[in-house]
């Protein structure tokens, strides 16, 4: 059995039927028990499916999550053994202040071609596929990434869009990005979908840059891989504990710069679907007496990148 269109529909319901869970407290203030019961629908919808999976990135470790944890062994058995990587809700403030983005996140491939990501920062950059693998690089200027996104792609540096997290760290982008008179859509959350506006051009974003959690940059590689663009990180270990977790999973080299084939090896399957509504999928509405729901899918292996609708009926 491997990733086929079986297992996709599986995927596309396990994040359907964590969004419409939290859907109750959309505008409540209550992030907590939104995110709990995201988690707590994600993690018995996978544990019906007939897999044998295992998280590699999760909720936290054993000791900060009794579910959803890394390591932690879900579904009913079987002849596929899956890496699992979630984030139930991404965007727990955008849920509970009823504003854009909220998103349940899933990515699956088979055993051993996930990167089991510790929970720390991930210094990234991912851009358009029409730009040329060699013209960004972490290792290089913010000046000469965008003038080199400027020159491949035969635009003026002031039509460029560079999208990040509106965050303190990021200032002296930021103020850089302002000298260069680049365009700018900070973003207060959402590290997976911000990744994802390079994916189309409808989004009007050339590169996505700056720090953010290393989970959430492999979850976000996945889909990107499909895309063909281009995704790059590198993890930040600023003190004893990370760097001892890094070690711990295996992680030798903490000053290494990953490219997307050694975060997604092979074929996975991706999907996120919409609590609120976002510039990748619109939220849960009811209509009717059914949930709609839309979910990004992409599926590498069948060139699967895609927008789903789906109707649950609400029980009484």
């Amino acid at each position: 059995m491997s990733l086929n269109k079986y297992l996709i529909d599986k995927i596309i319901n396990v994040t359907s039927k964590a969004a419409i869970s939290c859907h109750k407290f959309i505008g409540k203030n209550h992030k907590r028990n939104a995110d709990k019961a995201a988690t707590d629908t994600m993690r018995d919808e996978i544990n019906k499916l007939e897999i044998n999976g295992k998280v590699v990135i999760g909720e936290g470790e054993l000791d900060e999550a009794p579910m959803l944890y890394i390591g932690e062994k879900l579904g009913l058995g079987g002849n596929l053994n899956l890496d699992i990587a979630v984030d139930p809700l991404e965007g727990t403030n955008f849920v509970a202040k009823n504003l854009p983005g909220g998103l349940s996140v899933i990515s699956v491939a088979e055993e051993g071609n996930l990167f089991n990501a510790p929970e720390t920062y991930m210094d990234k950059l991912t851009v358009s596929k029409k730009v040329p693998y060699d013209a960004t690089d972490l290792d290089f200027s913010i000046e000469k990434n965008i003038k080199n996104i400027a020159d491949s792609l035969n635009k003026d540096i002031k039509n460029i869009t560079a999208c990040l997290l509106d965050r303190p760290r990021h200032g002296k982008i930021i103020d850089k990005l302002k000298e260069m008179n680049v365009k700018m859509k900070l973003i207060s959350d959402g590290d997976v979908s911000g990744a994802l506006m390079v994916t189309d051009p409808k989004y009007n974003v050339d590169i996505f840059l700056g720090i953010g959690g290393g989970p959430e940059g492999v979850l976000a590689a996945s889909a990107i891989d499909a895309y063909g663009c281009k995704f790059q990180g590198r993890f930040i270990f600023d003190n004893d504990r990370d760097i001892y977790r890094a070690k711990k999973m295996g992680i030798e080299n903490l000053e290494k710069k990953y490219d997307l084939k050694e975060i997604i090896k092979g074929d996975s399957i991706f999907c996120a679907t919409g609590v609120t509504n976002g510039d990748l999928v619109k939220g849960v509405n009811i209509d009717d007496n059914k949930y709609i729901t839309e979910t990004l899918v992409t599926h590498k292996g069948s060139n699967m990148c895609k927008i789903v609708l789906r109707e649950d009926t609400i029980k009484t």
